[in-house]
């Protein structure tokens, strides 16, 4: 039985939010669409609001799973994010989680800070 990259997808978001825990953050949404775009995760930690990115990948052959979120992509999750804010004077960041598997397992996860 072959694991669908819709089950690969909710896997590594998964296995975000637990990291996400484990380090202090505050997991306000997951999954946030509105008519700008989505966001895969949105944290907090320490008064600044987080926005996180996941890309889950089997391994980096084609690149880190974090290049895949190209300028396109950047800026669609900032606009998806303004409209999150809509005029909240919060501290903010942008941050990617890459998270890797094997065979629906999780490896290793990455969590690059700042990443746009």
């Amino acid at each position: 039985m072959s694991i669908t990259s819709q089950e690969i997808g909710s896997l590594g978001e998964q296995a975000a939010c637990e990291y996400l825990k484990s380090k202090g953050y505050f997991i306000l949404q997951r999954n946030f669409r509105c008519k700008a775009g989505e966001i895969d995760i949105i944290g907090v930690l320490g008064g600044c609001t987080v926005f996180f990115e996941v890309k889950t990948r089997k391994n980096s052959l084609y690149g880190n799973a974090a290049e895949f979120v190209d300028f396109r992509k950047q800026a669609k999750i900032k606009k998806t994010a303004m409209y999150f804010l809509k005029n909240d004077d919060a501290d903010f960041r942008f941050d990617v989680i890459e998270v890797y598997h094997s065979n629906g397992k999780v490896q290793k996860i990455n969590h690059i800070e700042n990443a746009f």
